[in-house]
C-alpha cells in the first residue's frame, strides 16, 4: 500500500524454545493431602504458591519442611546409644487406589542426596535410611504408606569427658582418703564432700535422660553403684571413728577410777586408825547406856572391814582390766578398716567388670 507506506505480507513461523515445563499457580491444581504420622508441631515455613508442569506430563510440588516428629528414645546404653527415628507419609483421606507412594529405589543416589544435603546433626551422626512401603487396612478401607526409618549413633566423647571420667575421678578420691588419719574429723568431711559431689553428677544426669524411659539407662547404674560404694565407705569411716572414740573414752575413766580407788584407800587406812573403841566411851557413860555403846563399837570394828574388803575387790577388778592393752578398740578399728579397705577395692573392681561389659556387649534395641 504505496499511499499509506505499508507491506502486508503473509507469513507462517515455526517456533522451536526448548521449554520443556512450566510453573503454574498451585491453587488452580489437584494437589494430595500428604500428611506424616509422627509430627507433633505445624509446620511453619512458608509453602511455595507454584507447580511445575513437565512436558511429558510429570507434575512436581517441592516444599522445605521443618519436622518436629516423636521418636521414642531407648538409653539404656547411653552414651553409647544408637537411635532410629521413623518419618511416615500417608493420605488422610485418599485409598491406594487413588494415591501410591513408591520410593526410590538405588539406594546409592539417595544417601549421596542426604549427605550432600545434610545440614547440623548436632550430637548425632548419621548412619543409615531404609524406605519401606506398606499398606494400611482400617475398617476396609486400604491405604498406601511410605516410611522412612532414620538410624543415627551419639557422639559419646564429649559425654566420657564431662560426665564418666569425673564420676571415676571421685571414686578415685574416695579411695585415696583411706591414707587419712583416723583421729580427726578431716577424713569423715572429705568422705561426705566426695559423695555430694556425685549427688550432683545424679541430678545433673536426671536431666539429660528421658524420664519415660523404660529400662533404667546402665549409665544410671553405674552412678547408683558408685553412690552406693561412697555411701557403704562413710558409714565404715563412722563405725571406726567410734570404736577409737570409745576407745579414748575408756582410758579417761580407768584414769578417774585409779585416783578413786586411791582416795578410797586412805579412808580405810584412816578408818583402820579407829579399829579398837576409844576409852572415853568405855569409861564415860552410865550404866544403862553401856549395852548400847557396845554395839556400836562392834558396828564400827565391821565398817572399816567391809570396807576394805570392797577396795580390794574393785583393786582386782581394775587390775584384770588394765591386763587387757588400753588401746584394744583402736587397734581393732584400725585392723577393720584394713581388711574394708581390701573388701572395698575387690568389689569394686568386680563392680566395675561386670556394668562395663554389660554396657559393651548390649544389644541397641
Amino acid at each position: 500500500v504505496e499511499k499509506d507506506q505499508k507491506c502486508i505480507p503473509y507469513v507462517w513461523t515455526v517456533m522451536f524454545c526448548g521449554i520443556d515445563n512450566v510453573s503454574h499457580p498451585a491453587e488452580v491444581l489437584w494437589i494430595p493431602d500428604i500428611t506424616i504420622e509422627e509430627m507433633m508441631q505445624k509446620d511453619k515455613a512458608p509453602q511455595s504458591p507454584y507447580v511445575t508442569l513437565q512436558s511429558y506430563g510429570r507434575v512436581e510440588d517441592e516444599n522445605y519442611l521443618t519436622v518436629v516428629s516423636t521418636c521414642k528414645m531407648q538409653v539404656y546404653k547411653f552414651p553409647f546409644d544408637a537411635q532410629s527415628c521413623s518419618l511416615s507419609f500417608k493420605s488422610i483421606v485418599y485409598s491406594d487406589e487413588d494415591i501410591t507412594f513408591k520410593g526410590i529405589r538405588n539406594k546409592t543416589v539417595l544417601m549421596k542426596w542426604i549427605l550432600e544435603d545434610m545440614g547440623n546433626q548436632y550430637e548425632w551422626l548419621f548412619l543409615n535410611l531404609t524406605v519401606n512401603t506398606t499398606t494400611l487396612t482400617n475398617h476396609g478401607f486400604t491405604q498406601s504408606r511410605m516410611v522412612y526409618t532414620i538410624t543415627m549413633r551419639r557422639r559419646s566423647a564429649l559425654y566420657i569427658a564431662n560426665f564418666l571420667v569425673p564420676i571415676l575421678f571421685f571414686f578415685c578420691l574416695d579411695l585415696a582418703s583411706f591414707l587419712i588419719s583416723d583421729s580427726g574429723g578431716e577424713k569423715l568431711s572429705f568422705k561426705v564432700t566426695v559423695l555430694l559431689a556425685v549427688t550432683v553428677m545424679q541430678l545433673i544426669l536426671n536431666e539429660i535422660l528421658p524420664s519415660s524411659s523404660d529400662r533404667l539407662p546402665l549409665m544410671a547404674i553405674f552412678c547408683i553403684g558408685i553412690f552406693g560404694l561412697i555411701m557403704i565407705s562413710l558409714l565404715e569411716t563412722i563405725l571406726v571413728m567410734y570404736l577409737i572414740d570409745r576407745d579414748s573414752a575408756s582410758e579417761e575413766n580407768q584414769a578417774d577410777k585409779g585416783l578413786n580407788v586411791k582416795k578410797w584407800t586412805h579412808c580405810a587406812s584412816v578408818c583402820n586408825v579407829f579399829d579398837e573403841p576409844p576409852s572415853e566411851l568405855l569409861s564415860v557413860g552410865k550404866e544403862d547406856k553401856r549395852s548400847q555403846l557396845m554395839e556400836e563399837s562392834d558396828s564400827l570394828e565391821k565398817l572399816p572391814d567391809e570396807l576394805s574388803e570392797a577396795v580390794k575387790t574393785l583393786s582386782l577388778l581394775l587390775s584384770r582390766k588394765e591386763e587387757r592393752k588400753p588401746d584394744y578398740l583402736t587397734r581393732v578399728a584400725k585392723k577393720l578398716d584394713k581388711v574394708f579397705f581390701f573388701v572395698y577395692v575387690i568389689v569394686s573392681t568386680l563392680f566395675f567388670v561386670v556394668i562395663f561389659s554389660v554396657w559393651i556387649n548390649a544389644k541397641d534395641e
